[in-house]
């Protein structure tokens, strides 16, 4: 009788059966029907509306960046809207804005309320915005980049977070209370 040398027996699969056998379980989990497979719900938005404005002005960084952070000077933006001239004000809260981080803000008679959230002079404003007749404890978020374009100032808005179907609305509120008058105001200023 001959004797056959046999390997010797090892439980472990080899390098090349292990990547063989990951592969076909791999295979398997991407040719499986998605519907059998159990969906995680929505994690991240691909439908969130934003706004992203840009507007120029003839002042600078500084100039603006008061008209935006002071109390009074907002207050003539706001009387220079067109409400405000058809006598139709907003409401009967007088505005008040902090020129603080974390501080408060009430524009346009009590109809806008927020909080500053980082105010870099002549560079960057951030606020936790919102419309009072929003539901309770829904703010959005509203940037202002303030970049030098020549001798005036560009304003890079973008506004995000805001209850969706509000997009078109507020977009126009943004042009017409805001940088509309703030164009009147730094004209007669």
């Amino acid at each position: 009788m001959s004797k056959e040398k046999k390997a010797p027996h090892n439980s472990q699969p080899s390098r090349r059966q292990a990547i063989f056998a990951m592969t076909c379980a791999l295979s398997a989990i991407e040719l499986w029907p998605s519907a059998a497979l159990p969906q995680a719900p929505e994690e991240i938005s691909h439908s969130e509306e934003s706004i992203h404005q840009e507007t120029t002005y003839a002042a600078s960084r500084k100039r603006i960046y008061d008209a935006l952070t002071d109390a009074k000077q907002f207050d003539k933006i706001i009387q220079l809207s067109a409400e405000m001239r058809a006598g139709r004000p907003f409401g009967p809260k007088p505005t008040e804005l902090s020129r603080e981080v974390g501080g408060p803000f009430t524009l346009f008679g009590g109809h806008i309320v927020g909080r500053n959230i980082e105010l870099v002079p002549n560079e960057r404003i951030v606020q936790a915005w919102r419309v009072v007749d929003w539901s309770p404890g829904h703010y959005s978020i509203a940037k202002f980049e303030l970049v030098e374009h020549g001798s005036g100032t560009k304003i890079i808005f973008d506004h995000t977070g805001f209850p969706k179907g509000q997009a078109e609305h507020l977009a126009a509120g943004w042009k017409s209370h805001y940088w509309e008058t703030l164009e009147k105001f730094l004209a007669h200023g």
